[in-house]
């Protein structure tokens, strides 16, 4: 599944460190605004325990985790939803991604200029979602307008869409995410239609010195309390410290470096993670003696759905679906004591999968 996440904030407030800690992918960092002008693409896969057990247990010849997207995008300034500096382009990737990753500045470094001369995670935040919120009202204007035209032949349907998108317009001028608004489900697919930029989920990343790691510091207490009632989530993360331990390949070396930071993993492992739920995926694995693999659907799906995942003609002549639960085959050992333990469960078309199901498709097209 191509899903992709944003990573956006002003410039200089460490993107595109972070960006290379994820990826390794060696995008420009650097002091100064839009060293990022192009936004870098990087592949990256999803941590996770279950796995790599599964592979211990079955030793395939080949591991194969799932993996998400991460876009890179320019630095936003004030004035960005009317052209200034890289807005129009900012604006358009956004567009393009499936959630955005706001990394704010929370740390004093005189050596690292701040594009507005001072720190402050909360005028930062803000000045984002306004120039997000005047796109979205930009837009939703212009589709208001076609609306309005629509609605002279006075057929309900038509009707009804005018109410919904004007519902819209005064929630963004009320200065709130569209993501926020309480919608019907006839008013949640004319906002999904509209692709605003607003209405994507978002996961705040405090950037922080070392010594605030663990607890924080003043500055992502204010940022906390600033995003109470947006019902997003805030994680703490040095991009430096993670770019200094991407560099390190030796497992030893890296444990060792975590353990004097007092952490149990890399803030990005964390990160990826945070994304991966904030798109709202879950993991399935498929298990066998070639090969032991993830695969990332959307929570809620069906067996079909994410057997088409896989390869389209397992949807189309999907027959059933051969399902082990991740713990019993934790416990018993292998998919043989599973099946004699009478764990194994053979479901159909309506069997919506679990987080962490391991599945064997039988389908015939």
């Amino acid at each position: 599944m191509a899903l992709t996440a944003g990573i956006v904030g002003l410039p200089n407030v460490g993107k595109s460190t972070l960006f290379n800690a994820l990826t390794a992918a060696k995008a420009l960092a650097a002091n100064y605004p839009f060293a990022t002008k192009d936004p870098n693409l990087g592949v990256i896969t999803v941590p996770d325990p279950r796995l790599d057990k599964l592979a211990e247990i079955v030793k395939p010849q080949r591991v194969q985790p799932t993996t998400i997207e991460i876009v890179d995008i320019a630095g936003l300034i004030k004035g960005a939803s009317k052209g200034e500096g890289l807005g129009n382009q900012f604006l358009a990737n956004i567009r393009e991604v499936d959630a955005i990753i706001h990394v704010v500045r929370c740390f004093d470094d005189d050596q690292v200029v701040h594009v507005d001369g001072s720190i402050d995670p909360v005028r930062d935040k803000e000045i984002i979602d306004t120039e997000l919120l005047l796109k979205d009202l930009e837009t939703i204007e212009k589709r208001l307008e076609k609306l309005k035209k629509q609605a002279k032949s006075a057929k309900k349907e038509d009707l009804r869409k005018v109410e919904v998108a004007e519902a819209i317009k005064a929630h963004l001028e009320s200065m709130k995410p569209a993501r926020s608004i309480e919608l019907e489900e006839d008013g949640q697919a004319l906002l999904k239609e509209m692709f605003l930029l607003t209405s994507k989920p978002v996961l705040y990343v405090c950037n922080v010195d070392e010594n605030s790691l663990d607890r924080g510091n003043s500055y992502t207490q204010r940022l906390a309390k600033a995003i109470e009632s947006e019902n997003a989530e805030m994680i703490l993360v040095s991009a430096d410290i993670e770019s200094e331990i991407a560099l390190l390949e030796d497992p030893e070396e890296k444990e060792m470096f975590l353990s004097e930071l007092g952490v149990d993993e890399p803030g990005v492992a964390k990160l990826i993670r945070a994304t991966y739920a904030l798109l709202n995926l879950i993991t399935y694995f498929t298990a066998g003696e070639k090969e032991v693999r993830a695969w990332t659907i959307h929570k809620g799906w069906t067996a079909p759905q994410a057997a088409g995942v896989i390869h389209t003609d397992f949807e189309k002549g999907f027959i059933r679906a051969e399902v082990i639960k991740y713990e019993d085959f934790i416990r018993y050992g292998s998919e043989q004591a599973v099946k004699e333990a009478g764990k194994m469960s053979v479901e159909g078309k309506d069997y919506v999968v679990e987080d962490g199901d391991i599945m064997h498709f039988r389908f015939n097209v």
